[in-house]
């Protein structure tokens, strides 16, 4: 048994080993079913969000729902996005509460419920536009509570030497959704009757959901979870499963270091209430830290890509049904960016390679807003542009979740994880509206007059400020996280301290709080 209630000392509560055998292993197929299974999510939602926004052109279409334009970007936009905030607050705080595997199972299958349904919309009218806002809510709060748990589960069973290029990895796959989606718009949608195509393209994430949940099944629960929830048997059972599938494929086990025992005292979960405080009293910085880097990345990502088109179109005079192509290479470099770079956060570190991204990007951003003013850019070289600024951004935004997730304890990690990712969705939804007052409704200039007399390149340069504010903050309050245990980076609320006094009491996480180790 690697973790045991000391029966002479009951207030000294659970000492586990469990965080360091965790941390102790090497890479087995256990590792790679588990980033498959549980990765996922994010080619869904880029899958999602690029299919939703490649058949808004069908959904207005009389043959079909007959809908506005701005119906369409409201249902299929909007309203997602306001159900992934909702999903990622509300099953954020179930995952801290019923565990990991429980609520990746229960919001991948939520996703499916509301996609299946919106593929089902059949009729127009206002009862059916009620219908589909309903159903694109649903779908949204699926794959925002699986940020929340996923990110969750990633984080505290990948070993610390491999967990900063992981994550990183695993949340840039977003991209590879985003790229597929242009793909089966061009190579199938496109080429279906418009009184269904639109159909089709929103059950292609599910049909993908379906066989992902038969090997999310198969996959433990967070051993980390379950001892600081007091449940040890299960966890030393979930450990013990790991390391025969890591011996099964040839790996090895080193000595568990017994210096890296922790001792809890498992406590009742933590509310929202209780995550403020922790946030503010706790970990001030941090909270600083982490809300500056998703605000940044999301406010920079939604202003270009949700004007991506605009700019093509009312620009560059690019047609309406060639934008997809152009999209290719622009997720391409997102996806690029993460698989190539993201290796440096565990051997550079995160401090230097995060504020580097993002300075990086800014700077790039900054160039190109100088050039566009100049209307030197075309559609093909303004592409190449942003593949260059986007390959070093997106590594630096994958980084932001990756840093709202380690740097807080395990007992608030899904709702911290939740409460920024809906703090950056907010402030990023106002960089579309907000570039595409710059766009402006002009055309039928020539591309190198709209550009010149265009304020857009002053939004670029906004957004290239603000990226270069988030590599400040980075450098300023960043927390070198590399290589360390998630406990050594975030010390458990329930921690028993050197004086053997609990942070906190037993059902309750309040009382005296020991500062961080930075």
């Amino acid at each position: 048994m690697t973790a045991t209630k000391d029966a002479a000392a009951p207030s000294r509560g659970i000492k586990s080993l469990v965080p360091a055998r965790i941390d102790r292993l090497v890479w087995s197929r256990f590792h790679t079913r588990m980033v498959v299974a549980l990765g996922v999510a994010w080619i869904l939602d880029g899958l999602e969000v690029s299919i939703a926004s490649n058949i808004t052109p069908f959904l207005t279409d009389p043959g079909s729902l007959g809908m506005s334009n701005g119906s369409v970007a409201f249902s299929v936009g909007t309203i997602y996005l306001l159900g992934e905030v909702f999903g990622a607050l509300f099953f954020g705080n179930l995952s801290d509460r019923w565990g990991r595997k429980n609520l990746f199972m229960i919001t991948l299958g939520v996703y499916l419920l509301g996609g299946a349904m919106t593929a089902l919309t059949w009729g127009k009218g206002e009862g059916w536009v009620i219908y589909l806002n309903l159903t694109r809510f649903i779908a949204g709060a699926g794959i925002g509570g699986e940020y929340a748990a996923i990110n969750s589960a990633i984080d505290e069973l990948i070993p610390a030497r491999y967990r900063g290029r992981v994550d990183i990895a695993v949340n840039g796959t977003y991209w590879a959704g985003a790229f597929l989606a242009s793909v089966l718009t061009v190579t199938v949608i496109k080429h279906l009757p418009v009184s269904y195509n639109w159909r089709i393209g929103f059950l292609f994430g599910p049909a993908l959901g379906v066989i992902i949940l038969f090997v999310r099944r198969n996959l433990p629960e967070s051993p980390r979870w379950l001892v600081m929830h007091g449940r040890v048997d299960e966890a030393d059972a979930a450990i013990e499963r790991i390391e025969r599938d890591t011996l099964a494929t040839g790996g090895s086990l080193d000595e568990v270091d017994e210096s890296k025992q922790i001792e809890i005292l498992p406590a009742d979960s933590v509310g929202y209430w209780e995550l403020t405080k922790t946030l503010f009293r706790r970990y001030p910085s941090r909270s600083v830290l982490g809300a500056s880097l998703m605000i940044t990345q999301s406010f920079l990502y939604n202003a270009i890509f949700f004007t991506y088109a605009l700019v093509l179109t009312k620009i560059y005079g690019v047609p309406e049904g060639n934008t997809a192509y152009y999209f290719m290479a622009f997720a391409l470099g997102n996806l690029c960016g993460p698989l190539v770079l993201g290796h440096l956060f565990d051997t550079l570190g995160r401090r230097v390679m995060i504020s580097s991204t993002y300075l990086i990007a800014g700077v790039a951003l900054a160039i190109s807003a100088f050039l566009f003013h100049a209307g030197t850019l075309t559609a093909l070289t303004q592409t190449i542009a942003w593949s260059f600024i986007f390959f070093f951004a997106s590594a630096g935004a994958s980084a932001a979740y990756l840093t709202v997730s380690e740097i807080f304890p395990v007992e608030v990690r899904a709702k911290a994880i939740a409460v920024f990712f809906a703090i950056a969705q907010c402030f990023g939804a106002f960089g579309p509206w907000f570039y595409g007052k710059l766009i402006g409704d002009t055309t039928g200039q020539s591309p190198e007059f709209l550009a010149h007399h265009s304020k857009l390149w002053i939004g670029y340069l906004i957004g290239a400020v603000v990226m270069i504010l988030g590599a400040v903050v980075e450098l300023w309050l960043g927390v070198n996280a590399e290589n360390r245990s998630l406990e050594d980076v975030a010390t458990p609320l329930t921690s028993v301290d050197r004086s053997d006094r609990p942070i906190g009491r037993p059902g309750r996480l309040t009382g005296e709080l020991r500062p961080p180790a930075t």
